[in-house]
């Protein structure tokens, strides 16, 4: 799908919102804290969000239907996947204009601060992972996660050390490349006596991950970093969307996990139902965050989902082939007893909440021994169909009051006689959700300068 299409099917359903709501593009873009020539720019289709929750916002401003709500974030999908795949491709234009390989050109690009792959999280945290194939004799292993930290990264954040870690990948792939030729007979020797004429063809460049047997999973792509699982027959084991090396252009997806899952832990299904545990006095709290600012307000005060978590899974196929999504399971990573922090309202006292039952609504209880996903009343079970133009959003409530519990998905895939198993957790470490039954409760006033405990607000 064109960049012009992809833009437009987008404009066209958020101008059709827009016009049925009757109200003026003053009067949204105030409520959405935004410039009005910024909304027009959307709703013209001459420019395409960065991120979902501003978009999401303007829905529900409008009364969106759950179904157009469901079809509004699957072409925003689009229109962001094709709005991305044109900026690598302008970057590689413009690097090969200049005399210089792309990926040098995205190291010079990236900031300083953030170039540095040692503080940046490995390729396999960065969201999905898949399990150990059956040949190798060992059962399945879970993601680790007794070194996460407690608090969580703010999503732009992520954003940015992801590019630092490919840029810094592009480079090492040149640097090794030039010690492979030093390496070579005629251009100079390292001592070892072998020259480098030991070394598999087409490896220079390549990390430790992926020149290892092929039991080990090698660095991620676009978030996934997939490897063969008990059930994938698919002999290549490189990234998803890239060719082994010698294969005929084409043949790459053939190779990889045909599929991706990008998480958002800081959605909301409404500000009334969103509570965050905090191991902070009232006193030294700031405001409630609007949803778009959750993960920066979560990692300033080391917050954690109270009583339930709302999480917004996006499922897109990286090809034209379709794509099976067999199914979701929920894994337990630890359990403590509930948090004795205090609870904190992001609903402001007195302002109304309304949105109804999202299409593929899930729902499961973390208090349960084994906890599984239940479809919401009305809604479909799995398995599902995505593919690259036909994306699926997938909503997940956790509900707990009993425990403190870590917890991850893991969402079984299967296209042809490939099939796999991708981790799904937040960049690398578990959920984190906490019954709050009993913690004092606070709630912030609309034109207050402080929280109060719940209910002491008196309304108008």
């Amino acid at each position: 799908m064109s960049e012009q299409t992809a833009s437009a099917d987008f404009a066209a359903l958020l101008r059709e919102l827009k016009d049925r709501s009757g109200l003026s593009y003053g009067v949204l873009a105030k409520r959405l804290h935004m410039s009005t020539s910024t909304l027009h720019r959307y709703c013209n289709g001459d420019a395409v969000p960065a991120d979902y929750a501003p978009v999401e916002r303007l829905a529900r401003l409008c009364k969106a239907r759950p179904e157009e709500l469901v079809e509004l974030h699957r072409r925003w999908v689009l229109a962001d996947a094709v709005r991305g795949r044109k900026g690598a491709a302008v970057a590689g234009t413009r690097s090969e204009e200049a005399g210089t390989e792309p990926g040098a050109a995205a190291s010079e690009a990236a900031p300083p601060a953030e170039a540095s792959l040692a503080d940046a999280p490995s390729a396999a945290s960065v969201g999905a992972t898949n399990t150990s194939p059956s040949g190798a004799g060992a059962p399945p292993s879970a993601p680790t996660y007794a070194d996460a930290p407690d608090t969580a990264i703010p999503a732009p954040a992520r954003r940015r050390t992801r590019t630092a870690v490919l840029a810094g990948i592009a480079v090492a792939a040149v640097a090794a490349g030039v010690a492979l030729a030093v390496g070579l007979p005629g251009g100079g020797s390292d001592g070892d006596g072998d020259g480098g004429r030991h070394r598999p063809a087409g490896a220079a460049g390549m990390t430790a991950e992926q020149t290892a047997p092929a039991s080990s999973p090698p660095p991620s792509s676009a978030g996934a970093s997939p490897s063969s699982s008990a059930e994938e027959k698919s002999p290549a084991r490189t990234p998803a969307g890239s060719a082994p090396a010698g294969a005929p252009d084409g043949e790459g997806q053939k190779s990889g996990v045909p599929v991706t899952v990008q998480a958002d832990p800081y959605a909301w299904e409404s500000p009334c139902s969103q509570r965050y545990l905090v191991d902070k006095p009232a006193s030294g709290m700031k405001p409630p965050p609007l949803e778009e600012g959750a993960a920066a307000w979560v990692a300033a005060h080391g917050a954690v989902s109270s009583g339930q978590q709302y999480l917004r899974l996006t499922v897109q196929g990286t090809g034209a082939e379709t794509v099976v999504v067999d199914g979701l399971t929920v894994r337990v990573a630890g359990k403590r007893a509930p948090l004795a922090w205090n609870d904190y309202a992001m609903a402001y006292p007195g302002v109304g909440c309304g949105g109804g039952v999202q299409t593929r609504a899930f729902a499961v209880s973390l208090d349960s021994a084994r906890p599984s996903l239940a479809p919401e009343a009305g809604n479909d079970d799995f398995p599902f169909k995505v593919s690259e133009s036909d994306p699926e959003v997938y909503y997940i409530t956790a509900s707990v009051s009993a425990y403190d519990v870590d917890w991850y998905l893991e969402l079984k895939w299967s296209s042809g006689d490939r099939s796999g198993t991708l981790t799904v957790d937040d960049e690398g470490r578990p959920f984190r959700t906490s019954g709050n039954k009993g913690r004092p409760a606070y709630e912030f006033p609309i034109g207050g300068d402080g929280w109060v405990p719940e209910g002491t607000t008196k309304l108008d």
